[in-house]
């Protein structure tokens, strides 16, 4: 499997600071949504700014989550995804990347690809 067949499914979470416009967690939650996908957004920083804290909070059945925050946290996501949603698809985006993180996804049956968002929906969108 590769970054663009997780295109194929409609339900996504974004973590990391989507209401930020300066972060491409802000324009990847974005793009998704004009695309037309049911997408959320979890800021992992405790802050109720709008977002979700944890993904257990989304009202959805999550079908991908991208990480777009740093590894640390982005583990403590995966982490969740796993163990308590099993949720099975996760992309990383570039700079979220840890071997901890790749591991974990490993060992829990978690298909982890890295790759970019923004460049999987501007060739689908090219293909249209």
């Amino acid at each position: 499997m590769d970054a663009s067949e997780f295109l194929k499914y409609k339900n996504w979470v974004v973590v990391g600071d989507v209401l930020n416009t300066k972060k491409y967690a802000n324009r990847i939650y974005n793009e998704l949504k004009e695309a037309g996908y049911n997408v959320a957004g979890v800021n992992m920083n405790g802050k109720n700014d709008g977002s979700f804290n944890k993904l257990s909070e989304v009202p959805f059945k999550i079908d991908v989550v991208d990480l777009c925050i740093n590894h640390v946290k982005g583990l403590e996501a995966v982490t969740e995804a796993g163990s308590k949603l099993h949720i099975d698809k996760i992309l990383i985006q570039p700079g979220a990347e840890s071997s901890e993180i790749l591991d974990y996804c490993k060992n829990s049956g978690i298909i982890a690809i890295e790759g970019c968002a923004l460049v999987e929906l501007s060739h689908a969108s090219a293909v249209r």
